[in-house]
């Protein structure tokens, strides 16, 4: 059974640590009270303009072929506004433009997700050594991870 309360609490510490990585990499950084249109937070650029950003992660105990999965995520292409993903499992970070995820995501188009999109930025293989599988990153997706934020500078 999926402790909701447990998720949600996973979700907001992962908001606030992204949050501080962001503050320290010197941008303004500030958090809706509410999430609404799905803006999880602000950053004010030196130009007077916002970013509005969507967290999603996963956490590093979630089903081996799931570290980077993501689904039911309503979205509309939106001028600055921005996902970032992350696997706590794989400790990768990635960036996309509300754009960039419309392009690379599937959209569901029957059940009660219509309309919602999901993404998937690993596979699952074989190794040849152990036997076991193993997940990896999928070459497309490889250009949207991040160390830094420099691209809301």
């Amino acid at each position: 059974m999926i402790n909701h309360r447990k998720l949600r609490g996973f979700g907001k510490r992962i908001e606030y640590w992204l949050s501080g990585l962001l503050l320290k990499e010197g941008l303004d950084v500030y958090i809706p009270l509410i999430d609404y249109h799905g803006t999880d937070l602000l950053i004010k650029k030196s130009d007077g303009t916002f970013i509005e950003i969507q967290i999603k992660a996963t956490s590093k105990k979630i089903a081996m072929g799931y570290s980077a999965s993501f689904g039911r995520i309503p979205c509309e292409r939106r001028k600055n506004y921005f996902f970032i993903f992350y696997s706590e499992k794989l400790n990768v970070l990635w960036l996309m433009s509300s754009e960039e995820f419309i392009k690379h995501s599937k959209q569901y188009k029957t059940g009660k997700n219509i309309g919602r999109r999901a993404i998937e930025f690993t596979g699952c293989r074989k190794d040849k050594k152990t036997g076991k599988r193993k997940e990896y990153i999928l070459e497309r997706f490889k250009k949207y991870i991040v160390t830094d934020f420099s691209r809301f500078k």
